[in-house]
């Protein structure tokens, strides 16, 4: 029986190539009481469909396909240092 969390890499994995097909990326980074954290990478990091991308694509389908997942949110962004 597959772990949670390899049910939502697994569910991750499914979705990345419509998101790379629009230059982003999606990164798994953890997965705490539920609550799924990921890294969004590419076109995505900037773009301003992002929440949508994330609530209504990402989020909506790891809902559905796994059990006790009960949000996804976006991973805080890396300061950049010059």
């Amino acid at each position: 029986m597959e772990t949670m969390e390899t049910q939502v890499k697994n569910a991750i994995e499914k979705i990345r190539p419509y998101i790379q097909r629009d230059g982003g990326d999606v990164e798994f980074v953890s997965l705490e009481d539920g609550i799924v954290t990921v890294k969004m990478l590419g076109a995505c990091s900037e773009c301003l469909s992002l929440d949508a991308t994330l609530k209504d694509g990402i989020e909506a389908i790891l809902l559905d396909e796994v059990p006790g997942v009960t949000e996804v949110r976006m991973a805080p962004s890396e300061p950049l240092f010059f």
